[in-house]
């Protein structure tokens, strides 16, 4: 039975096994905006007078009434990319989906657009960059998905309409101003902040032309590349208005997968987290999660630094990745990791040591991770991540805190900290689950002792990984 582009039908999607079993994604958020190496948001904040990026931008390629994104676009070459070399190593760290990006917020499609004549197949790089990622994923059997961040498009590029207000550019127009640039810098002056702000509000427009722009270029994107998963970076892009332009896509991305495969497979992904509108996929939460084990499959997106590569970067360790997936798995969601990647479309030697170190980690504790299912409790112990939209702090795990998972009558159990007296207390079990076997993932068996529900577990004195290590508990009828 097809989906409808209604809330109603939408609701009924039930998420695929291969999401819920997959835990742990590899993300390529890039594109034209990693020419500079200077970071996220660079099509924007380089017409903002006064930020970090204007500066680069002056100092670098001279002022962007003279040389704007536009040419920015140009110098982007994709030289080294590999996508066959790359897609290795993402398999080998232990990712069991690939996401591309299709286009970010400067309206730069990654691929050969007959709606956008401004992609990475018709100038900059000349390659169907999301082609060649998707071709790379499907000889490697990984479901395939890319994110399209167009929605916000209209409003967030307006800055390039503005001009200085001090120094010696005041009031000479920026190159968004120059009509000859409408067809990639958008009719969209009226959308201009009044002063300088960071984020606009709201994050869509209003306009339903820019509604329909957005929908034929969505349906493109399905049409082209049939993804097993479809991101819009905010929430359902339009769905207060009357002829739902994002309800339509989902029920295209869904049916187009039905055709396909014979039922959907295909997972949508958007932020908003009113159940009446997440119902339609799966939540995503950006650098962030849920505070407890959320009853549906979710994911949380993160970048191991600054979403496109920036040379100011410190990145996250590998410990710190493994720590947050453990977690959010044990809360029922997934980790959709970016690697940033240089302008060439090679990745710098930090991030090919944390995913040699996180295959390290997944090829020894993957079985506590991949294909399971959240336990009766997430964990126990005294030690929380931070709820707070955006905030990543590495937690300081004490060897009490655990994170559970399971696979029928196996009860995985991360310890979060290894501890000094070679003991792993376990308070979680009912009275009447009976321990039978306990393995340590990358040891073996180990002995054990369990009294009124609660397991006590001698540990070897070296541990098999340098962080959360895995106990499998099996535990009888």
């Amino acid at each position: 039975m097809p989906f409808d582009a209604t809330f109603e039908s939408l609701a009924t999607f039930e998420c695929p096994d291969w999401f819920r079993d997959a835990k742990l994604g590899i993300w390529s958020h890039w594109g034209a905006q990693s020419v500079p190496r200077y970071g996220d948001w660079y099509a924007r904040h380089m017409y903002r007078e006064g930020s970090d990026q204007y500066r680069y931008h002056l100092r670098t390629y001279g002022h962007p009434s003279q040389f704007g994104y536009k040419d920015v676009v140009q110098l982007w070459k994709a030289e080294r990319f590999d996508p066959d070399e790359l897609m290795d190593r993402f398999v080998a760290a232990g990712a069991r989906y690939f996401v591309a990006q299709a286009v970010h917020h400067d309206n730069f499609f990654n691929y050969d657009s007959a709606v956008n004549q401004w992609n990475s197949v018709k100038m900059g790089p000349g390659k169907d960059i999301v082609g060649l990622w998707k071709a790379a994923a499907d000889q490697r059997g990984l479901p395939f998905g890319f994110t399209e961040h167009l929605g916000a498009t209209l409003g967030w590029t307006a800055v390039n309409k503005g001009s200085d207000k001090h120094g010696p550019f005041a009031g000479v127009p920026y190159d968004g101003t120059d009509p000859a640039n409408q067809d990639f810098y958008l009719d969209n002056s009226r959308h201009l902040p009044a002063q300088d702000v960071e984020v606009q509000d709201p994050w869509y427009s209003d306009d339903p032309e820019w509604h329909r722009h957005w929908l034929d270029a969505v349906t493109e994107m399905i049409d082209r590349y049939q993804p097993d998963l479809l991101y819009s970076d905010g929430p359902l892009p339009f769905g207060e208005v009357d002829y739902t332009p994002g309800l339509q896509a989902v029920s295209h991305l869904y049916n187009t997968s039905v055709r396909i495969h014979g039922t959907n497979r295909a997972v949508y992904q958007q932020k908003d987290r009113r159940p009446e509108v997440s119902s339609v996929g799966v939540m995503d939460i950006e650098r962030s999660q849920t505070p407890g084990i959320h009853p549906s499959p979710w994911q949380t997106d993160t970048s191991v630094g600054d979403w496109f590569y920036n040379v100011r970067d410190v990145y996250k360790t590998a410990g710190h990745v493994i720590e947050m997936l453990v977690d959010i798995v044990s809360k029922n969601g997934n980790l959709l990791l970016n690697v940033p990647q240089l302008p060439d479309g090679t990745i710098d030697l930090e991030c090919s040591q944390l995913l040699d170190d996180l295959g390290a980690w997944t090829r020894v504790c993957g079985e506590g991770i991949y294909g399971t299912r959240p336990f009766r409790v997430f964990g126990e112990g005294p030690s929380t991540v931070v709820i707070k939209g955006f905030t990543e702090d590495r937690v300081s795990w004490t060897s009490s805190d655990y994170r559970f998972t399971r696979r029928a009558n196996t009860l995985y159990a991360f310890q979060l900290a290894w501890p000094d007296d070679r003991r792993a207390v376990i308070r979680s079990l009912a009275d009447h689950e009976t321990v039978t076997t306990v393995r340590l993932l990358g040891h073996g068996p180990v002995p054990f002792e369990q009294a009124h529900g609660i397991l006590v577990v001698r540990l070897p004195d070296t541990a098999p990984v340098d962080v959360a290590n895995c106990l499998a508990v099996e535990v009888g009828a």
